[in-house]
């Protein structure tokens, strides 16, 4: 006759497995949040790099080697500006030539723009007229509001040589609202967010206040060209 009483060390055993079963998982999930953490890490840094990199391949292209010296280990952190779409103290870069302060590059955001915020890179020199103006990042449009990108159109180029003179300030706009600048065809909003972002940065310079952030040795040059 078969002896079907409990096999007293059969709990003890089960147990341990499953003691077993949970340490493994355990260990598991340790060992695939380090490499999701990892991962997560290296890419964060690619993407900044990557970031970095396309960042100064502008400013270089604003302030040209055979023309301007530009040291990106020196930015200016300069005070916050909303009407330039920072809330918060920003960076910006000096550019000179010979030594002497000649362009100020400024990072923009229009917080207008038909479908999110257009950053930009406005290069104007101390006297306020503009140098040039690139295109960091948007999410306009395809075939529409993204012909504010260099490589779809020349439309970025109206603005080198201008100023606050150049036109008046109440020509500083879309063409459809009364002023002088080209919209473009069905879209109109874009066009108007990055030519009234243009427009308050220059008027932001003209206060002169940030040339209080210029590193000793560059000031007294910066008021000998005013």
């Amino acid at each position: 006759m078969t002896d079907s009483s409990p096999n007293p060390n059969s709990a003890p055993s089960y147990k341990s497995s499953l003691t077993q079963s949970v340490i493994g998982l355990v260990i598991f999930a340790v060992i695939t949040a380090g490499v999701v953490s990892f991962t997560r890490l290296m890419t964060a840094e690619r993407i900044h790099k990557n970031q970095a990199l396309a960042e100064a391949k502008v400013l270089y292209s604003l302030a040209p080697t055979d023309q301007y010296e530009l040291n990106l280990d020196q930015p200016l952190t300069l005070p916050a500006a909303p009407e330039l779409g920072h809330n918060q103290p920003f960076t910006a870069h000096l550019a000179t030539q010979k030594g002497q302060p000649a362009l100020i590059i400024l990072p923009l955001t229009a917080k207008d723009g038909y479908t999110g915020d257009i950053n930009l890179l406005v290069a104007m020199n101390l006297q306020g007229e503009i140098k040039g103006v690139s295109v960091v990042s948007h999410r306009e449009t395809p075939g529409l509001g993204d012909r504010i990108e260099e490589r779809k159109s020349d439309w970025l180029k109206q603005f080198a040589g201008k100023s606050l003179t150049n036109p008046t300030i109440s020509d500083w706009a879309v063409k459809k609202d009364g002023g002088e600048f080209d919209q473009f065809t069905g879209a109109t909003i874009t066009p108007r967010a990055v030519v009234n972002v243009i427009k308050r940065s220059l008027l932001w310079q003209q206060n002169q206040a940030w040339q209080e952030e210029i590193p000793l040795g560059l000031e007294a040059e910066v008021g000998a060209e005013e």
